[in-house]
């Protein structure tokens, strides 16, 4: 890296307690919380900074309203079965303005998604299998 884009960052984060105070605010005003993993990589500044930077964008992109973004978020956490985010993000839609019943959909179309992996993947093992006894 350049020796004044490393001097960029360095300096960046000699301003670590103020961002990190800053990006829990932001955190307790977007998402209702302060998730326990922002707390916990908050003892690595370099590590926590960034990372949240990069989340907050993608949480809030200019081509989303909150809204369309959190319930997107829902559907992921929903999908990929991670609880905790999920409980996180559905408060977070309902603060940027989705109803339940937003949130409900979203979960019932993460859930179609989501059998339908299931049923693709096992139905073409299915397939296999039933396709090896034909051959003996």
């Amino acid at each position: 890296m350049k020796p004044e884009n490393m001097e960029l960052i360095r300096a960046l984060l000699e301003n670590k307690d103020s961002i990190q105070e800053d990006i829990f605010e932001d955190s307790e005003e977007m998402l209702g919380i302060v998730p326990f993993i922002l707390r916990v990589m908050a003892r690595r500044p370099e590590f926590m900074i960034f990372s949240c930077l990069k989340d907050f964008y993608v949480l809030r992109p200019n081509s989303l309203e909150p809204k369309t973004a959190e319930l997107l978020a829902v559907a992921a956490a929903a999908a990929s079965g991670a609880d905790k985010c999920l409980k996180v993000h559905m408060n977070a839609a309902l603060r940027a303005g989705a109803s339940l019943d937003e949130i409900l959909d979203t979960l019932f179309i993460a859930a179609l998604i989501g059998q339908t992996k299931v049923l693709a993947s096992s139905l073409r093992t299915f397939q296999e299998f039933e396709g090896s006894l034909d051959e003996k």
